[in-house]
């Protein structure tokens, strides 16, 4: 029997995705959104697709709660989305009603379900989730590192001329804005790349990915981006259904790790068909652990205004 998701909001990150995994064949797709046509649409749309694609899994549009029964998965991108000169806590409040009203039906109607959170503000939304579905920490997660890692890598394939297959790259923190970036974690095959660049220009390009969903914004003047936050929500979708253990960056609930309690917050971890299977700890040096607490500050004064 093929797994289940459910994407909650049939915007573009949404429908993104479920093509992503429509076209993989990695699951039947359920697309559920509160306008009336607009998941419909974009669901069949996708389904003439599949058999271009050589896929055979089902792909169905919703604006009701109920077609979300008994999913694997669900993946939540409901919300308003970013516009000029907005930042991602601006749509803190708006956001969060969206979201509660997503994990209170996933509650009810999905209670084994992992969930991926990726409406913004990511970590606080993620924690909001949390608290609402009481469901383990460990099967609520929020994307948002594994997007900063890829737009990282991009930046830096550019710089140096490789291929960003060969860039592994690892970050801390809050999404956005608050990324804690590890330079000496981030390597070309192996090599750091504090030895093939210099430390001015990573700060440019650490600068430029904390900013990159803004420049993108600022770009389309309507809207945000959405094919690198689906691409990224698939892979860790994947790594979860195909139990891959993949070592990806997500925003985690902390209980101690890194010194931090009672948070969601950027942390690599393992990721299999439990959900986030451990938080993985890399000893910081004292001005990598004073920006993630700066980070996870920031993170937390989000959550008191949610009163979460």
């Amino acid at each position: 029997m093929r797994k289940k998701i459910t994407i909650i909001g049939a915007g573009n990150v949404g429908a993104s995705t479920a093509q992503l995994i429509a076209k993989e064949g990695l699951a039947d797709v359920v697309l559920y959104d509160i306008a009336e046509g607009i998941p419909q649409g974009k669901a069949l749309d996708i389904a003439e697709a599949c058999p271009l694609w050589g896929s055979a899994v089902s792909v169905k549009g919703t604006n009701s709660y109920s077609d979300i029964k008994d999913s694997d998965v669900v993946v939540i991108t409901a919300g308003f989305p970013r516009k000029p000169n907005m930042s991602r806590d601006d749509l803190l409040h708006a956001n969060a009603d969206v979201v509660k009203a997503a994990a209170g039906a996933i509650a009810k109607l999905s209670p084994n379900a992992i969930i991926i959170v990726v409406t913004n503000p990511m970590d606080a939304m993620a924690q909001l989730a949390w608290k609402t579905t009481e469901f383990s920490c460990r099967r609520v997660m929020g994307m948002g590192g594994v997007l900063d890692a890829a737009r990282f890598r991009t930046f830096l394939a550019w710089e140096l001329n490789v291929s960003p297959e060969d860039i592994e790259a690892m970050l801390l923190g809050g999404h956005g804005d608050q990324m804690v970036p590890l330079p000496r974690f981030t390597t070309v095959k192996g090599i750091p790349v504090t030895e093939l660049m210099k430390k001015k220009r990573i700060d440019a390009l650490i600068q430029r990915t904390r900013s990159g969903g803004a420049e993108i914004v600022g770009l389309l003047k309507s809207g945000s981006a959405y094919y690198a936050p689906a691409a990224a929500t698939f892979q860790m979708i994947r790594s979860i259904l195909h139990d891959e253990k993949r070592l990806l960056p997500c925003a985690a609930y902390l209980n101690g790790e890194y010194g931090v309690k009672d948070l969601y917050v950027g942390v690599p971890v393992i990721l299999g068909k439990e959900g986030v299977e451990k938080v993985v700890e890399i000893k910081l040096a004292k001005e990598e652990k004073a920006m993630f607490k700066e980070s996870c500050v920031s993170v937390r004064k989000l959550i008191k205004k949610l009163a979460i």
